[in-house]
C-alpha cells in the first residue's frame, strides 16, 4: 500500500528514513512527504500550502494510508476530511486533530515570522525519556522553525464523511486508556465521533520513528491491512 507519512512540528521528511526502510522491507511503498517551509527554502508559507502538498500527494497515489506525527495529526486528519474516500485510513502516532475554529500549533513564541525549536526542556519526562544524547542532537540538528503562517494557520472541517475513515492512534508517551479517558471527558471532539477507532499502544516516548522505527512501521503496517479489510461502502 501507498503510506504517506507526515512529520509533525520542525521535522522535515528525513525523520522518517529508518522506518521508510522497514515499511519497504514490510512490502508497502512509503512517501515521506516533503512540506513546504520546511523541506524547502520557501521563506513564507501558509497552513493552506503544507495542506496542498499533502493533498497533491494523495492525488497521485492509490487509496493511500496517510499518517501524521504529533501535530501533523491534524494535517493528517484535514486530509481525510477534504479526501474522504480517496485514502484508505488514517494513522495518527502521538496527537490528536485540532478543534475546528482553533489553530494548528501555536504552542511557543513566535519571533522573526517563526516558531522555533524550544530545546528539550519542553519536553522532558515521558517524551524524551527514551532518546539517548545522540538521538537528541539529531533531532535537534534536523529541526526547522515553523512558519508563523503554519503554527497559527485555522483549523476548519466541512467534511462529516471523515468520520467514516478508519482511524488508528499510536499511542507512545501515553496510553490507550489516557485516550479514551480525554474523548470521555471531551477532550477530543474530533475522535468521539470517528466509525472506527482503533488505539494501539507503543513503548517510546514522542518520536518513535526515532527511538523505535521497526515497531512503529509494525503498526503502521497492520493499520495499513485493517483497513483495506474494510468494506466502506462508499467507495473508499
Amino acid at each position: 500500500m501507498d503510506i504517506i507519512l507526515i512529520a509533525g512540528l520542525w521535522m522535515p521528511a528525513t525523520v522518517w528514513a529508518d522506518t521508510v526502510e522497514a515499511l519497504d522491507r514490510l512490502g508497502h511503498r512509503p512517501i515521506p512527504l516533503e512540506l513546504p517551509g520546511v523541506d524547502d527554502a520557501t521563506p513564507s508559507v501558509t497552513l493552506d500550502d503544507q495542506l496542498d502538498a499533502a493533498l497533491d500527494a494523495v492525488d497521485a497515489a492509490t487509496q493511500p494510508l496517510v499518517v501524521g506525527h504529533s501535530a501533523a495529526a491534524t494535517l493528517a486528519w484535514l486530509v481525510a476530511d477534504r479526501r474522504p474516500t480517496a485514502i484508505s485510513g488514517a494513522v495518527l502516532i502521538g496527537g490528536f486533530p485540532a478543534a475546528s475554529g482553533s489553530s494548528y500549533a501555536a504552542f511557543f513564541d513566535i519571533v522573526d515570522g517563526a516558531m522555533a525549536f524550544p530545546g528539550w526542556e519542553p519536553f522532558e519526562g515521558p517524551d524524551a525519556a527514551d532518546l539517548d544524547e545522540r538521538m537528541r542532537q539529531r533531532l535537534a540538528e534536523l529541526a526547522v522553525a515553523v512558519p508563523a503562517d503554519v503554527a497559527n494557520g485555522h483549523v476548519a472541517y466541512g467534511d462529516d464523511r471523515r468520520f467514516s475513515v478508519p482511524l488508528t492512534v499510536v499511542c507512545p508517551e501515553f496510553t490507550p486508556a489516557d485516550v479514551r479517558g480525554w474523548v470521555s471527558a471531551g477532550d477530543v471532539p474530533e475522535l468521539d465521533r470517528v466509525e472506527r477507532l482503533d488505539l494501539v499502544d507503543i513503548d517510546s516516548g514522542h518520536w518513535p520513528m526515532i527511538t523505535q522505527p521497526d515497531n512503529l512501521a509494525q503498526l503502521i503496517a497492520d493499520a495499513a491491512e485493517d483497513a483495506q479489510s474494510i468494506d466502506r461502502g462508499d467507495g473508499g
